[in-house]
């Protein structure tokens, strides 16, 4: 019988211990640095871990990479990971990127975890696809962190854009730039399956189906990037296509410059923040191509970190936060919404004055988007 007693009393602790180290504690707010920690609603609830002594060793935990925004996410979460102050929180920072399979990004996330890594930052290649990391990590008391292509698990903390919002304000300009019957759109969608693309169709839809109006939409695939994006426009405007307006996920300026170079019509267009896009719009906004840009700016990595870190410390923070989008239209100011010496490339979403973040040209050319 002492034997048995020392049996369930072992099981005890180690259901105890379990216990204590799940994580995260659900807490009554405000969080902390409400500025930059805006949650998401009224209902955002909030999440407290145990403070840990630091310096943390955190991974950010890539999935697709093929385009300018994911490599220009990295170089920023580089970029800030390097500056003295945060540096300072910091034992290892570490990047991976996984490609578009989503078991092999399932894979890295949980050998960090396995690693004793403190927290595991991811841009989910499925959303729902991560419950069993978030558990995993939660057992082990790691914080879970998503943005960009948050994982729709409610115990790990997610940072975003509404994605949705930027569909429908895509739909809404278009619309307002043509009263063609029926108005005929080309739409570029991102990479198929990936959760910003179908958040960013479903609003686009949302407000053509909403209008009324007799619209219709040819659908293309353009992986979010500028050679594949002006591949498949010109293909569209090749086969016949005549449009009204085009709206493009990302890697703008590829189709724009398709449609410079058919020669067959200039029209409005809504597409990302990409340097050279807004360089194109200011070009030919007298003749046409009047834009709206705007959208998910890569330094939400960095914010992400900044997230980690105050989680890591003890600080109360939303399971949701929301981040501010920045929506410009052409003719855009030079020096402040487009630079013409920098490289085209570049997105323009890199600062976030109520986080206290923001980086220069050179903090961001100095890093590589590879993983370390």
């Amino acid at each position: 019988m002492k034997h048995q007693t020392l049996i369930t009393a072992a099981a005890g602790f180690m259901l105890s211990t379990s216990l204590a180290l799940a994580a995260p504690e659900v807490v009554d707010g405000p969080g902390a640095d409400p500025q930059c920690f805006a949650p998401l609603s009224e209902d955002t609830q909030y999440f407290q871990w145990p403070a840990k002594e630091g310096p943390y060793k955190v991974a950010l935990v890539n999935g697709f990479i093929a385009n300018d925004w994911r490599v220009q996410m990295i170089r920023v979460a580089k970029a800030f990971a390097n500056q003295p102050e945060v540096a300072a929180d910091l034992e290892e920072f570490k990047v991976v990127s996984v490609g578009e399979d989503i078991a092999a990004q399932i894979a890295a996330a949980n050998n960090f975890i396995d690693q004793g890594f403190d927290a595991i930052i991811v841009n989910a290649n499925n959303t729902s696809a991560f419950g069993s990391v978030v558990r995993k990590a939660n057992a082990a008391g790691v914080v879970v962190l998503s943005f960009d292509n948050v994982i729709d698990d409610p115990m790990n903390i997610q940072i975003n854009v509404d994605q949705v919002g930027l569909g429908r304000t895509a739909g809404e300009f278009l619309l307002s730039k043509t009263d063609a019957d029926p108005a005929k759109f080309l739409f570029v969608r991102g990479p198929a399956g990936q959760p910003v693309d179908i958040a960013r169709a479903t609003g686009f839809q949302e407000v053509l189906d909403a209008s009324g109006r007799n619209v219709e939409v040819t659908e293309v695939v353009g992986n979010w990037a500028p050679g594949d994006g002006q591949k498949v426009t010109a293909d569209a405007i090749a086969a016949g296509g005549m449009f009204d307006g085009i709206y493009v996920q990302g890697g703008s300026q590829g189709p724009a410059q398709a449609m410079i170079d058919a020669g067959k019509f200039i029209v409005p267009m809504s597409g990302e923040d990409e340097n050279a896009f807004r360089q194109m719009c200011n070009e030919y906004h007298d003749k046409g191509m009047v834009c709206q840009s705007g959208g998910t700016g890569p330094a939400q990595s960095a914010i992400t970190i900044k997230t980690a870190i105050a989680a890591l410390k003890g600080e109360v923070i939303p399971q949701s936060i929301s981040l501010p989008t920045s929506i410009s239209f052409s003719p855009y100011k030079v020096g402040s919404e487009v630079f013409p010496d920098l490289p085209g490339s570049l997105f323009t979403g890199n600062n976030f004055p109520d986080c206290n973040i923001g980086f220069t040209n050179e903090e961001i050319s100095s890093q590589s988007g590879d993983n370390n």
